[in-house]
């Protein structure tokens, strides 16, 4: 069984990163040539040990049909290009299979995905649905990202409002521009600080409050209202995390902290 679970961990971590460098790069929009070959030769690593079996390759097929279903659903208007310094054979004229093609690619690769799976995979995700602790953590997490953005917009409501009442001039206009900028950064912020104490790591959250210190810190241009809404939305941050994570590990029989 550990060795299965190996295995298939191997295949699910290695088809995946094979699809996601690409798309993370933005490739499959503007170089399509070099994301094929990313996902062609990282996918062929990935099975390479497993190549006397059927489902390994069946996998790879399904990430190569998925990458394919993305850069034709993707594709610009003009015509594409591969993305290779002086290749013409890619240049010739827009790519021809329409988006319906790449739903096509994306629909068999799902199918194909799916029968790779197995029972057993599908036992294993079943008993990680089933499974309590893992419904508490990640409700838990959800309230701490969503619920800790309420808390922290109306934590600081009074400073947004003394600072949409300030003169229009410079520092208005980059106070403004300071808080309109940190919703996703506040939500990323909340999500790491819950991991990191729901793991029993507090010194690491320490070191996201850190890193968002030397990031995000207002600067005198922004004004003293920036700074104190910059300080009200982490701490309603942290206490949300803190509070969150304390409630998660104490309901399912951890120490809180």
């Amino acid at each position: 069984m550990g060795e299965y679970l190996v295995e298939t961990a191997r295949v699910f971590f290695g088809l995946t990163a094979a699809l996601v460098v690409p798309l993370g790069l933005g490739w499959q929009r503007t170089r399509p040539g070099p994301a094929a070959v990313v996902v062609l030769v990282w996918s062929a690593y990935t099975v390479f040990p497993y190549m006397d079996r059927l489902r390994p390759w069946i996998a790879l097929s399904a990430a190569v049909l998925a990458a394919l279903g993305v850069m034709l659903w993707q594709r610009p208007e003009n015509p594409w290009r591969s993305g290779f310094p002086d290749m013409r054979l890619w240049t010739s004229g827009a790519l021809a299979p329409p988006r319906r093609l790449g739903m096509a690619a994306l629909a068999a690769a799902l199918l194909l995905s799916g029968w790779t799976v197995g029972e057993r995979s599908f036992s294993l995700l079943v008993e990680l649905l089933r499974s309590d602790r893992t419904a508490v953590f990640v409700s838990a997490l959800l309230i701490a990202v969503f619920g800790g953005g309420t808390l922290a917009k109306t934590a600081t409501e009074p400073v947004r409002r003394e600072i949409e009442a300030l003169e229009e001039g410079p520092q208005r206009s980059a106070a403004m521009e300071f808080m309109n900028g940190g919703s996703a950064i506040g939500r990323l912020e909340r999500g790491l600080l819950f991991a990191f104490l729901a793991a029993g790591q507090p010194e690491a959250a320490a070191l996201v409050l850190a890193a968002k210190s030397l990031a995000r810190v207002p600067s005198a241009e922004h004004g003293k209202h920036a700074s104190e809404y910059f300080l009200i939305g982490t701490l309603a941050s942290v206490i949300a995390a803190l509070a969150m994570s304390m409630a998660a590990r104490s309901a399912v029989g951890l120490p809180v902290l």
